[in-house]
């Protein structure tokens, strides 16, 4: 399929610039595995599932991995600013950087002032150790392990998605908003947008009415917000990302399929992770390592029968894996009806459940 088959219009009114109040007020989206649309609110849930269902969260956490600071060479300071990608290391981070024709392998790179509030002891710099492509390089920090966690904390802001970025700052509202509720592990540098609705009591009605839910992790880097460059989307390649699935959650998964019960995946990430999961036999399996799994229409889904997933942008790889869950046609008619209807799109906006098409 060519990349033009995933594009569609959309008002920039439309782009969510702050999630709902409450969270669980954002309006739902279903899509009947036989195409039906009907219009409801993440609060209604627990009741469009059954007793014995189990919803799947991705319990990573978003670190503030946006930071901004000098290059220096000799005599000459440049501003530069530096988007944390995935860690390789103790001291080591691949990082998205601008202006990156002006890096250098061996750069000195000063992130942050002393006079900003931070105390020497978290004082942030380090050295372009490799250079890759479209502006991506490896950071080799002078602090390692919890030092560094504690300068990049001080020195560092939530990295929000650019279309947000782009049209107001981020602030300290952020820092609460663009974290779930649930999140413990840290890692990722972009948050699992569809976890962002669920509230403490919308996690009490889950579980009153009999459905379990079970957390994995995949740290989310940069690169799912990187578009795709290439005409066909065979060519695109997906920049690997780390998860982990725990041997207690794959077998409770097992043991609900078995049991006639339905996994729900809630967000692209933890369905990704799942399906990176499944053995040759259809059952998920324990896993602790790198997915660059790419799901575009013609994939065979095996470990999800629903997804709760936000509403995503025109030719994007998460676009397409909606249209692999739910149908092409199906999904273009769904976004075309939030459209006309005034659902809020992106990471603060709206949600729509896919139940997997027929």
């Amino acid at each position: 399929m060519r990349l033009a088959d995933f594009d569609f219009d959309l008002p920039e009114d439309r782009i969510a610039l702050r999630p709902a109040v409450p969270r669980e007020a954002a309006r739902l989206l279903e899509v009947g595995a036989d195409g039906e649309l009907t219009d409801r609110v993440v609060g209604d849930l627990p009741g469009l599932l059954r007793a014995g269902d189990a919803v799947v969260f991705n319990d990573t956490k978003v670190i503030p991995a946006r930071l901004t600071g000098r290059r220096l060479r000799e005599d000459v300071s440049v501003a530069v600013e530096a988007t944390l990608h995935r860690r390789l290391g103790p001291s080591r981070w691949t990082a998205f950087m601008r202006p990156s024709k002006r890096l250098r392998v061996g750069d000195r790179i000063s992130f942050g002032e002393l006079t900003d509030g931070a105390c020497a002891l978290t004082a942030l710099g380090g050295a372009i150790a490799a250079k890759g492509d479209g502006g991506e390089v490896t950071l080799a920090f002078d602090l390692a392990g919890a030092d560094l966690d504690e300068a990049i904390a001080v020195h560092g802001v939530m990295p929000l998605p650019p279309y947000i970025a782009a049209r107001r700052p981020e602030d300290e509202r952020d820092r609460a908003d663009y974290q779930t509720i649930y999140a413990r592990a840290d890692g990722s540098v972009a948050a699992p947008t569809a976890g962002l609705h669920f509230t403490d009591a919308l996690m009490t009605r889950l579980a009153r009415a009999g459905i379990s839910t079970h957390f994995v992790t995949l740290h989310v880097g940069a690169g799912t917000f990187l578009p795709v460059k290439t005409e066909s989307i065979a060519d695109h390649r997906m920049h690997a990302e780390y998860g982990e699935v725990s041997p207690v959650v794959a077998e409770a998964l097992n043991a609900t399929r078995s049991a006639g019960g339905r996994i729900v995946c809630i967000g692209t990430t933890s369905l990704r992770l799942l399906e990176s999961a499944v053995n040759a036999h259809g059952a998920i399996t324990p896993f602790a390592g790198e997915t660059a799994i790419f799901i575009t229409p013609g994939y065979r889904f095996a470990a999800a029968d629903a997804l709760m997933t936000n509403f995503h942008l025109p030719k994007s790889t998460l676009f397409m894996l909606v249209c692999a869950f739910s149908g092409v046609e199906v999904m273009r008619r769904a976004y075309d009806r939030a459209i006309k209807a005034g659902y809020r799109f992106y990471s603060y906006g709206d949600a729509c459940l896919l139940w997997r098409a027929l």
